[in-house]
């Protein structure tokens, strides 16, 4: 079999996808993200994963392309990455002491199919203090990280709970990619 691409610059997708013990390349391409706010965030990340793979999929029609997404979404609004500190630390003190939802969506494209599937996880924070929201913005962990944290790095340690899969807090819903890829026939099941 031809090597996998991902369609993601994501180093915590490569590292993960690497658990699969499956052969792969990243290759991007660069798309326009356009939140639009009406969107239900399932249908908005199961897009843009789409958008990802298929512009990586036009140039390499003979391999397998998968694209992800993932947002962070409240009650009231979608929480997309930061463009500058002051945003990081509104998304935090918006998520302080509070539950949201992570939803990462997935895109696997062969020449014989395409499949698009998203996975939900919801989170609940500690409640943060300020001197807690500006030390972690000092990291600069937050700044390229949807909802302004990372839940496998130092942000870890502002999760109280998590109710689903932790991978798909991470950015790849590693176990439902795997069952995707043997049911589709990428990996052999026997």
């Amino acid at each position: 079999m031809e090597k996998i691409i991902l369609a993601s610059n994501s180093p915590r997708r490569r590292e993960l996808f690497g658990l699969l013990g499956l052969s792969f390349e990243v290759i991007t391409k660069d798309i326009e993200e356009k939140i639009d706010q009406q969107a239900l965030p399932d249908e908005l990340v199961e897009d843009l994963a789409f958008q990802k793979a298929y512009g990586v999929f036009r140039d390499h029609m003979d391999r397998v392309v998968i694209g992800f997404d993932t947002l962070v979404y409240t009650e009231t609004r979608i929480l997309g990455k930061p463009k500058d500190t002051e945003e990081a630390k509104a998304m935090l003190e918006e998520l302080s002491g509070k539950a949201h939802y992570v939803v990462t969506g997935v895109t696997i494209m062969t020449k014989e199919r395409s499949r698009t599937f998203h996975t939900k996880t919801r989170v609940l924070f500690y409640p943060l203090t300020q001197k807690e929201i500006t030390d972690y913005i000092a990291t600069w962990e937050p700044m390229d990280k949807a909802g302004a944290y990372a839940a496998q790095g130092y942000g870890s340690r502002f999760i109280r709970e998590i109710d689903g899969d932790f991978f798909t807090v991470v950015g790849i819903p590693l176990s439902r990619l795997y069952q995707e890829l043997k049911e589709i026939g990428v990996i052999a099941s026997k």
